[in-house]
């Protein structure tokens, strides 16, 4: 299949395959003619890295576990599991910090001068 197609099929533009080409995330063979030629399997890598990146994975990260999704053992999936977890654990912790973020502005939003934290804001 050629750059052009699989572009077709995934909704990634030929920009974005050719950049998780040279991040190693796809390969592509080349045809005699210097063509690319993407493997029947590249459309569902495709699938997964775009999948991946909605769920917050940054591409390092996904091309760091690749290898978990072509492994058939029940040992990928836990891995697989266990990441999850870790970013879930790492997204409570950015809420938790947005949280205390929006309470410190909240709180100083309300004061006469917010950047010094002086008095009480008087005006209604």
């Amino acid at each position: 299949m050629k750059i052009g197609e699989v572009a077709a099929h995934t909704g990634v533009s030929v920009d974005a395959l050719r950049f998780y080409e040279e991040k190693g995330l796809i390969k592509p063979l080349r045809a005699a003619n210097g063509y690319r030629f993407y493997p029947e399997q590249t459309l569902q890598l495709v699938g997964y890295i775009k999948l991946a990146q909605q769920l917050g994975f940054s591409l390092r990260e996904i091309g760091e576990n690749l290898p978990l999704l072509w492994n058939s053992e029940s040992a990928s999936g836990e891995r697989l599991a266990q990441l999850f977890e870790d970013k879930i654990a790492l997204l409570d912790e950015r809420i938790r910090q947005m949280h205390t973020l929006r309470n410190l502005l909240a709180e100083r939003a309300g004061q006469v001068c917010p950047l010094m934290g002086t008095g009480q804001n008087t005006s209604p």
